[in-house]
């Protein structure tokens, strides 16, 4: 390689990216607590951190990123936690809506958003429908989403659409069309900040075959130079698919 070509120690190689990352945003709350602010506070600064990897993903050419953003647990929070969530969301989305013919970002969500306030609803719909004019980089927001109840729902309306009894032989690729995730590649990538080592009911259908990256640092202090350095583990595993 010539001088300018060559890669330095501890880049990432923009040549073998993950197609699709995918990540649990957690210990906001913890960040907060730290620092003896009330748990919303966490969740502010973890708000401009996903605004801030965002970008940093699609500048870089990740094709798909899919966040975690509020799970179907996440009910049984307080109820101000649980409003300050919903309010920070709809902040970035009034924001989002302003910006995305300058920033070509696509946004879909995945979870069952008809439990969800009728503006919040509102702000998704037209978010989605304008995204439907651009093909660069796809982010997904996860809200009020459970993996198990995704998968429930999918085998449910499997069930609906052939209710006369003239179901196809059902596949892996056939079932994936009634996930959330339709037409979107699985995760090649899953990380998770905050210390803790567990899915969480995230993808868990998608995370099959996915490499996971865990890491002590809490979500509002996630860097572009902490997702460089998971990209960096997942470019040095070699991944079989259950092959040799």
């Amino acid at each position: 390689m010539g001088l300018f070509g060559r890669k330095k120690a501890g880049e990432i190689d923009r040549s073998r990216l993950p197609r699709h990352i995918a990540i649990i945003m957690d210990g906001n709350g913890r960040w907060a607590k730290r620092r003896g602010l009330p748990r919303k506070a966490g969740h502010a600064v973890g708000a401009e951190k996903f605004r801030q990897i965002a970008t940093y993903c699609k500048d870089i050419g990740i094709e798909f990123l899919t966040v975690y953003a509020f799970s179907t647990e996440n009910w049984k929070r307080p109820v101000d936690e649980v409003e300050a969530i919903m309010g920070l969301l709809e902040k970035y989305l009034h924001e989002a809506i302003g910006q995305m013919e300058r920033d070509r970002v696509k946004m879909k969500f995945f979870g069952d958003t008809t439990i969800l306030s009728p503006s919040l609803q509102n702000l998704i719909r037209e978010t989605e429908e304008i995204s439907k004019r651009f093909d660069g980089v796809q982010v997904n927001i996860c809200l009020n989403y459970g993996s198990r109840d995704e998968i429930l729902r999918a085998v449910e309306q499997y069930a609906m659409a052939f209710a006369d009894g003239s179901a196809p032989k059902l596949t892996e690729e056939s079932f994936g069309n009634y996930l959330y995730s339709a037409g979107v590649p699985d995760p090649d990538l899953i990380i998770r900040p905050s210390g803790e080592r567990r899915l969480s009911n995230f993808l868990l259908w998608q995370s099959a075959y996915s490499e996971f990256y865990f890491t002590d640092v809490l979500w509002p202090d996630f860097t572009p130079r902490e997702l460089d350095r998971a990209i960096l583990a997942f470019q040095k595993r070699d991944r079989r698919y259950g092959g040799i």
